[in-house]
């Protein structure tokens, strides 16, 4: 439920929305003690901005969401290792796959720019991940063209949804839930991938890793999911902003505990947003996950920049927590 106060992005969201689409109902306590039902027709304004923004004003201690049959009892996975003189095919492949934010619901992909000793110790390589809600038949017509480029490993098959995030490296007990490390993370929403500044992203991550091998546990992810049912829910109608970004971006500059390094991996994680924004489509604003945000970036860029959204967010925090007791992660400044 935590990630569904931030919207709540998934595998399942090109079927069923994002989690914060799937909220009922929620009993909350607010910052003055008093208990709350919230809901369509129960403070449907506190409703609205839960959706989206709900660490701002409580505490949830129960919720109702909509549950679902499984469309598929196992779902297709594959895992592709590129060496780096792939990377301009692979992307554009990518962009063909995913149309623009129309790939099919079944549908979903993640690349990472990560160090993988066993393909290559002088470049890092692109590890692509792609998940498919049926067989392994029906995936070939998205998987074929990625085999074509000749990646240096593969691994695929097919499993229960449960078991998907374990086998592709995104499960509760794989390295990125680990704790003992320091993650600093920046993200950015993003249209569509521009080729030259995947590139540019990639000699980055490469040449700081090289320079400071201390940050070679580090990640540039590249999420990219279906989005038929996010787009089918109008804007105004929850406090999530971004529906309209296509790509879900981030750095995760992760290291040991080390004060001496903190200032450079926020350095590199800004600068890595900074090219990726500036190679999105021109005149786009820069969007930033509330789950995935650093810490610095301006209410706009979290909660979005439609004067409306911000003002009825900024009565909302006035009303509900008039004192910023809800005020530790990414609040709204009244």
């Amino acid at each position: 439920m935590g990630a569904g106060l931030g919207g709540g992005y998934g595998r399942y969201q090109g079927f069923y929305g994002l989690i914060s689409d799937n909220i009922i109902s929620a009993n909350m306590v607010l910052a003055d003690g008093s208990m709350v039902t919230v809901s369509e027709t129960s403070n449907p304004d506190l409703y609205w901005g839960i959706r989206g923004a709900g660490h701002n004003f409580g505490i949830v201690t129960r919720f109702d969401m909509k549950i679902y049959d499984y469309p598929a009892a196992e779902w297709y996975f594959i895992t592709l290792v590129f060496t780096q003189d792939k990377l301009e095919a692979l992307v554009t492949q990518v962009n063909k796959m995913m149309g623009s934010g129309t790939q099919p619901k079944e549908l979903m992909n993640y690349f990472v720019y990560a160090w993988n000793p066993e393909i290559s110790t002088i470049d890092p390589v692109i590890i692509l991940n792609i998940n498919y809600v049926g067989t392994q038949a029906q995936a070939q017509q998205y998987v074929a063209p990625y085999l074509a480029l000749n990646p240096a490993y593969t691994n695929d098959g097919m499993l229960p949804y449960p078991e998907i995030a374990g086998a592709t490296g995104t499960g509760s007990n794989d390295f990125a839930c680990q704790h003992g490390y320091n993650r600093i993370q920046y993200p950015v929403g993003l249209l569509t991938y521009n080729i030259s500044t995947s590139r540019q992203v990639f000699e980055l991550f490469k040449n700081q890793t090289l320079e400071t091998p201390a940050f070679n546990l580090s990640t540039v992810a590249f999420e990219g999911y279906s989005l038929e049912a996010v787009k089918a829910v109008a804007s105004d109608s929850t406090a999530f902003p971004h529906r309209e970004d296509n790509i879900l971006a981030s750095i995760l500059a992760v290291y040991a505990p080390d004060p001496a390094l903190d200032a450079q991996a926020v350095a590199w994680g800004k600068q890595t947003r900074d090219m990726l924004h500036a190679g999105d489509e021109p005149g786009r604003m820069l969007n930033v996950y509330v789950n995935y945000a650093f810490g610095d970036e301006t209410q706009e860029q979290i909660y979005g920049y439609e004067p409306w959204r911000l003002d009825k967010l900024r009565a909302l925090k006035k009303e509900y927590d008039p004192h910023g007791r809800f005020n530790y992660y990414n609040p709204i400044i009244v």
